[in-house]
C-alpha cells in the first residue's frame, strides 16, 4: 500500500512541477487540461473533420505556475486552442431492465455517445 501512496505522490509533484494548467468548460463538463493533454470531450455544434482547431473560451481558471487567475465564472481574455486528433463513438452502455411479475418483463436499451479526442495546443 506504502508503494502506491509515493507513486501517486511522484505524479502529482510531476505535474504540479510541469507548470501551467487551466480549467476548461465544454458539454456540461469541467477538464483540467495542460499542454499536450489530450482530452475526450462531447461533439461540439457545426462541421468538424480530423486536423481541426477549437478554441476554449469558457476558461474557469488558470494557472501559470506563479500566479493563479479565478473567474467569476469565466477568466476574461483566457482562451485555451486544441486540434481535433479523433472523431469517434464511446464503447455501448447498455441499460437493461426487469420488472419482476410483471408480463412486460425485460427491457434492453443501448446507446453509443460520439466523442471528440482534442489535443490541447496553446494556453493563452
Amino acid at each position: 500500500m506504502a508503494n502506491i501512496t509515493k507513486t501517486k505522490a511522484k505524479t502529482a509533484t510531476k505535474k504540479a512541477a510541469s507548470g501551467a494548467f487551466a480549467v476548461i468548460k465544454t458539454g456540461g463538463k469541467q477538464y483540467r487540461v495542460s499542454e499536450g493533454d489530450s482530452i475526450k470531450i462531447e461533439i461540439l455544434p457545426g462541421e468538424y473533420k480530423v486536423g481541426d482547431k477549437v478554441d476554449f473560451k469558457e476558461v474557469l481558471l488558470t494557472d501559470s505556475g506563479s500566479e493563479t487567475k479565478v473567474g467569476t465564472p469565466t477568466v476574461s481574455g483566457a482562451k485555451v486552442s486544441g486540434e481535433i486528433v479523433e472523431i469517434g463513438r464511446s464503447a455501448k452502455v447498455i441499460a437493461a431492465r426487469y420488472i419482476q411479475k410483471n408480463r412486460s418483463g425485460f427491457k434492453k436499451n443501448g446507446h453509443r455517445q460520439s466523442f471528440f479526442k482534442v489535443k490541447i495546443t496553446t494556453l493563452a
